[in-house]
């Protein structure tokens, strides 16, 4: 299912967003919904035809879109992503940390590369966006919000998620302590928790070895029985991101059916 919004856009309007990791999933829908809301947006990624694909697209229903490649984990191009917006729109007001990726396999299939990438992208990505963010944010009056993409896998434990689970659980305590960090300069630091979503990722894994009986699985873990759409998670991402969240900072948003309620 997609989520169609009732009411005139417009939530975001004038706000000036950054949106990492768009290009697919979570981050795509996200992009998508903020320039509906008036935003003002720096799209990135690592895949620059779909980012730029992605930019054109919003450009020409009439927002206001900067793409920026790069790699999140490379402390150079997050702070290339974050400059894209106080050059482009002179400020930046909210920052979507949602750039990773979703290694699936157990500890002993794991190995070491594989844990260190994805620390470097879903973890020090996370961190060094959220820094470069920060910085920018102080330079307003009105602080900004930040809004980080943690998991069922950063609240609880699940099977298959040897480095990704632990990584989210880097999203889950950043947000905590930067929400404390940062609260006094008005700088709201908050996340999302998903559970499965259909992303590109998730619609991958009936192609790969016990990926359907592990989906089927995963969808019946979840009261709704269903998996989430995309949409469904970029409509509380955008709540967080807006002044409608104006007093809430360090809130970890489950988007799940359900799943963390059990």
């Amino acid at each position: 299912m997609t989520v169609e919004r009732s009411g005139p856009p417009g939530s975001l309007m004038g706000k000036v967003c950054v949106v990492t990791g768009a290009a697919f999933g979570i981050g795509r829908a996200t992009a998508e919904l903020f320039a509906r809301e008036g935003a003002q947006l720096v799209v990135t990624d690592i895949q620059a035809g779909p980012i730029e694909a992605l930019a054109g697209k919003l450009t020409a229903t009439g927002a206001a879109v900067v793409a920026v490649v790069g790699d999140v984990s490379v402390e150079d191009d997050a702070r290339r992503m974050i400059a894209a917006a106080t050059e482009a729109y002179g400020r930046l007001d909210v920052l979507v940390a949602n750039a990773g990726i979703i290694p699936l396999d157990d500890v002993l299939n794991t190995s070491v590369d594989a844990w260190d990438q994805v620390m470097a992208i879903d973890g020090r990505g996370m961190f060094l966006t959220c820094k470069f963010a920060i910085e920018a944010m102080l330079e307003n009056e009105n602080g900004g919000s930040i809004v980080c993409l943690s998991s069922i896998s950063g609240m609880a434990g699940q099977s298959r998620q040897a480095a990704y689970g632990p990584a989210k659980f880097v999203a889950t305590g950043l947000t905590k302590h930067l929400a404390i960090e940062w609260a006094a300069k008005n700088i709201r630091v908050n996340a999302v928790a998903p559970g499965t979503i259909r992303t590109e990722r998730v619609k991958q894994l009936p192609d790969e070895p016990g990926g359907q009986e592990y989906l089927e699985a995963i969808e019946k873990m979840h009261p709704m029985g269903r998996i989430g759409e995309p949409s469904e998670v970029a409509e509380a991402i955008l709540f967080l991101a807006s002044d409608a969240a104006s007093f809430v900072t360090g809130a970890v948003l489950p988007v799940d059916g359900g799943y963390l309620a059990q």
